[in-house]
């Protein structure tokens, strides 16, 4: 069970919106790669981050700050937003991102998703955005019609690393992961899926331990560490106990 803490950039800076509203940003860190320094100095094996000027725009947008962290640290990272086409995920594996993250793409152009998972073996993930079941796209401006499932049901046997299941109403609000959804979702599926949106406290990571959520590959916690409700001692300690 790997716990990703997280990274969004917003204007190079290291940011935490609220319900996925770009006007609801709190800015955490001026310097994203001194907050990667940190979270590795903190034990944490493996980082996610979010380009969200990237995600509205379809393109990457905060490269440098990127480039910046994989300077920084040696952990692997996993890296989404703005990422449409195989130039732009061949570009970032190159520059040393661990695996990309397709969360639009994989909603409008499932043939790319399926194509790069063939030829980045291990490399690709999706990323899944509900808002009331419904995936999201466009950095979370738009709903579509499908639900996570069904978007999740066209990469079996794909080559899908994982799939990153966030539930949009619970992210930055500190309300608890929506672990019936993921595990519901998890149990339909044989890609790893990692739990994201709402982590608030220690009480995310037991209930991340239980035989029930077993099948999880992880969780991304971002608010709750940055605002100190996390102790990532405490947090990293129990994991390791329950390996």
């Amino acid at each position: 069970m790997i716990l990703f803490p997280a990274v969004d950039l917003k204007n190079g800076q290291c940011v935490r919106l609220e319900q996925g509203d770009m006007a609801r940003a709190t800015v955490f860190n001026l310097d994203p790669a001194a907050q990667a320094k940190s979270f590795a100095a903190q034990g944490f094996e493996y980082l996610h981050v979010v380009d969200l000027d990237g995600a509205f725009a379809g393109k990457p947008m905060n490269a440098h700050a990127v480039e910046a962290m994989l300077k920084a640290v040696k952990m692997p990272v996993q890296l989404g937003g703005g990422i449409r086409d195989l130039k732009t995920i061949e570009a970032w594996l190159d520059k040393g991102i661990t695996r990309v993250i397709i969360g639009t793409a994989a909603v409008r152009d499932p043939e790319l998703v399926k194509g790069a998972a063939r030829k980045f073996p291990g490399r690709v993930a999706v990323g899944l955005d509900a808002r009331d079941g419904k995936v999201a796209v466009e950095g979370w401006a738009e709903t579509s019609h499908v639900t996570a499932l069904e978007i999740a049901q066209r990469f079996e046997d794909a080559g899908v690393a994982a799939i990153i299941f966030t539930d949009i109403a619970r992210d930055g609000l500190l309300k608890g992961l929506n672990l019936d959804a993921t595990i519901a979702l998890a149990d339909r599926i044989s890609i790893p899926v990692i739990a994201s949106g709402g982590f608030a406290s220690i009480d995310d990571v037991k209930a991340l331990l239980e035989p029930r959520a077993k099948k999880l590959a992880g969780a991304i916690v971002g608010r709750a560490l940055y605002d100190g409700r996390l102790d990532p001692a405490a947090a990293l300690k129990l994991i390791r106990n329950a390996a």
